[in-house]
């Protein structure tokens, strides 16, 4: 609260600092999350060999992630498909907006670094 009575309008938080921090099947990588008023942001890193039917399917429960997401690839390469076989390659730099019912997975021998505003609330959540 400010001085006033109201609601900062100013947020600071850190992913460096997660508020919470979730790690995927096999250690294959985790997720680091912080809570704004608006929704959850995260950071995901995903180790090479990382896929996410392997690796966050079986926390998730469900054949395909069913998560959308809108984010930014700060790293790595990383293969999107859906389920009716589109897939797309997307890497350092690259904007990204996944509707739900994909599989993904790593390309190379780098990290992928993934930061999401929209579709981290439940990732690798488990059920």
């Amino acid at each position: 609260m400010s001085q006033h009575g109201t609601t900062s309008r100013l947020v600071r938080k850190s992913l460096d600092h997660p508020e919470e921090d979730r790690p995927f099947r096999g250690r294959s990588g985790h997720l680091q999350l912080v809570n704004l008023e608006s929704g959850a942001v995260g950071r995901a890193t995903f180790e090479p060999g990382w896929r996410w039917t392997e690796h966050v399917g079986p926390i998730a429960g469900t054949d395909l992630c069913e998560a959308a997401h809108v984010g930014y690839y700060v790293s790595g390469h990383m293969v999107v498909e859906t389920a009716d076989g589109e897939r797309m390659e997307y890497g350092p730099g690259d904007f990204a907006a996944i509707a739900p019912g994909h599989d993904a997975w790593v390309v190379g021998s780098e990290p992928c670094v993934f930061l999401d505003w929209q579709g981290f609330a439940d990732y690798a959540k488990p059920r």
